[in-house]
């Protein structure tokens, strides 16, 4: 099954794949849910698209691939060294707004705007920010979260904040969503 995966991956994937591992960045999505995001975002034609937590851009490749011609991605991340790796690769990319930026910042000066589909890869947004994030997203819009199975690389008690964030999503009336066990644990939401 991983084979066909291997079916479409954007073109700029292995090379920001090669700097990311030079890069020592240890916190790349991974290609299951990077085929997961492209797919997705197929779903939202002229969609307004926002991730949050840029990386490399490994993601974002994906996402851009997915999109067509009239959508538009911002994708932020406050560590200026990764984001010029995406950057490097994506950059010339038009639909693409790459912004180096706190996620609290962002999120708080840009509260007005709206979004079809929303990829939420860091605090801001997942464990921070989250009601604000939340009511960015449009109606019918597709909020998407990884890493919601047990880490390896996760802090002392990030697993209860994981459970809570879950909890909280479920609690919610205004969201419909599954979490699925697959690749490394994904909740789909969309916003009713």
């Amino acid at each position: 099954m991983k084979d066909d995966i291997n079916q479409g991956i954007p073109k700029t994937y292995f090379d920001i794949d090669n700097e990311t591992k030079a890069s020592g960045f240890t916190m790349a999505s991974d290609i299951q849910t990077c085929s997961l995001l492209k797919t997705l975002a197929t779903s939202k034609p002229s969609g307004k698209f926002l991730e949050l937590g840029t990386g490399t851009g490994l993601s974002t490749a994906w996402i851009l691939d997915g999109m067509d011609s009239n959508s538009t991605l911002i994708s932020f991340d406050n560590d200026e060294s990764f984001l010029n790796i995406a950057q490097k690769y994506l950059g010339q990319d038009k639909r693409l707004n790459l912004i180096l930026s706190d996620g609290e910042d962002w999120v708080r000066n840009n509260f007005g705007q709206k979004f079809d589909y929303i990829f939420a890869d860091t605090w801001h947004g997942k464990y921070l920010l989250l009601d604000e994030v939340l009511e960015m997203l449009n109606k019918g819009g597709l909020y998407i979260v990884d890493d919601m199975l047990p880490q390896s690389n996760w802090p002392d008690g990030h697993q209860e904040k994981a459970i809570n964030f879950i909890k909280y999503l479920e609690s919610r009336t205004d969201l419909t969503l599954t979490k699925i066990n697959w690749a490394t644990g994904i909740i789909i939401v969309v916003k009713n």
